[in-house]
């Protein structure tokens, strides 16, 4: 029972310990699944990708960087333990295919898929009643367009079906079915010399899961899903022809509206937040936050990541992530690795946690494989 009630409130968007004192305003929203960084790489630098060099799971992060990969056609696979400190059968696992069909253009389709583990149903006695296994996820397929020798755009279409109730517990929650869209944008500019080493600036923007509020329930609340915004840079510094440094800022934001304050000193509601569209409330994230502009600050979120790479075949990487107390108080570091041998990647990463608050991925290792083949393009 105790394993069921964890796992419920993970996916109903509560992934962090909430202390009133401390966290006074977090969002959640619905299906949070497709928030969580789906590979190793970008995992080992502070969980960021939006401006990241291009690869096999861009589709995460900005699908408009595949018109820039450097091969005609990429796969990956991904692998996320989830919560592995309590359990061992939760995890976010998926793959992705991506095809740059000229030199200006390229589709990408994948899926991710969030199995929440098997739940253990027992009478009021304690006697076994069967059991159920929850999960959620999403397929998605996106194009993505060169406007110019240095930017690209993209959009993706998304299908995300959330599956949380207990059928044999007669539950009331349903299946959640709906479609959401990405808009992307990808800069990258030509290598250019500094002196003692040549340079390339990257820049990016995503806006994920663009799409109407769901419910879980027939007479149940709507819920927003998770819209997000990431904004992004990076340069590289490639000191010769076998040695680059990557460094990377990313920013993110739930355009989502801040959630009702229930409870207030004297016990009136200080905060209620009118019920608005989806399209709405991304307008009205921007500035809703019931204590003003210092609140709304503490809504986005930053990352800082780096990656050495040698002659293209071996990486290290380390990034930290941070999030105001008052939201959710995420904050971690990470260090990871990648081995690429011929067309084949393997990447691996590892988080540190840094707050009092537990982080599901706390002590765990999550795994990539990617496999580059077809004919090859200039990476820069």
């Amino acid at each position: 029972m105790r394993k069921f009630i964890v796992l419920f409130i993970i996916t109903l968007g509560v992934i962090f310990e909430i202390k009133a004192q401390e966290v006074p305003n977090p969002i959640t929203t619905a299906a949070p699944f497709l928030l969580i960084a789906p590979d190793a790489r970008a995992g080992g630098m502070g969980d960021i990708g939006v401006a990241t060099s291009p690869d096999s799971n861009s589709q995460h992060w900005n699908a408009s960087k595949f018109a820039f990969m450097s091969s005609q056609f990429s796969v990956g696979v991904i692998y996320t333990p989830w919560l592995r400190e309590l359990t061992n059968d939760v995890f976010l696992g998926g793959f992705s295919f991506a095809n740059r069909i000229d030199e200006r253009s390229a589709w990408a389709a994948s899926l991710k898929y969030f199995n929440l583990g098997q739940i253990d149903l027992t009478d009021i006695n304690g006697a076994p009643e069967g059991t159920e296994k929850l999960n959620e996820f999403s397929l998605d397929g996106s194009y993505s367009l060169k406007l110019n020798e240095t930017y690209a755009m993209g959009v993706t279409l998304r299908y995300i079906r959330s599956d949380l109730g207990i059928e044999s517990a007669n539950s009331t929650i349903s299946p959640v079915n709906t479609f959401a869209v990405d808009i992307s944008g990808y800069f990258q500019s030509e290598e250019s010399n500094y002196g003692n080493f040549n340079g390339v600036w990257r820049g990016g923007f995503n806006i994920s899961n663009i799409g109407p509020k769901v419910s879980y329930s027939d007479d149940g609340q709507d819920n927003f899903i998770p819209t997000n915004l990431k904004i992004g840079g990076g340069f590289d510094f490639i000191l010769d022809g076998d040695n680059k440094v990557s460094l990377n800022l990313e920013i993110n934001k739930l355009l989502v509206p801040t959630p009702s304050v229930s409870i207030n000193d004297d016990g009136e509601p200080p905060y209620i937040q009118e019920d608005v569209s989806f399209f709405s409330g991304i307008f009205k994230s921007f500035g809703d936050a019931p204590d003003g502009g210092s609140e709304e600050l503490k809504e986005y979120t930053w990352a800082l990541g780096a990656e050495y790479m040698y002659d293209n075949s071996f990486a290290l990487r380390a990034g930290y992530f941070n999030e105001s107390d008052m939201k959710g108080a995420r904050k971690y570091f990470t260090i990871g690795s990648g081995f690429k041998f011929k067309s084949t990647r393997m990447d691996i990463s590892y988080l540190f946690n840094s707050s009092d608050i537990n982080n599901p991925l706390e002590n765990t290792l999550r795994f990539s494989l990617s496999f580059d083949f077809g004919d090859l393009y200039e990476a820069y």
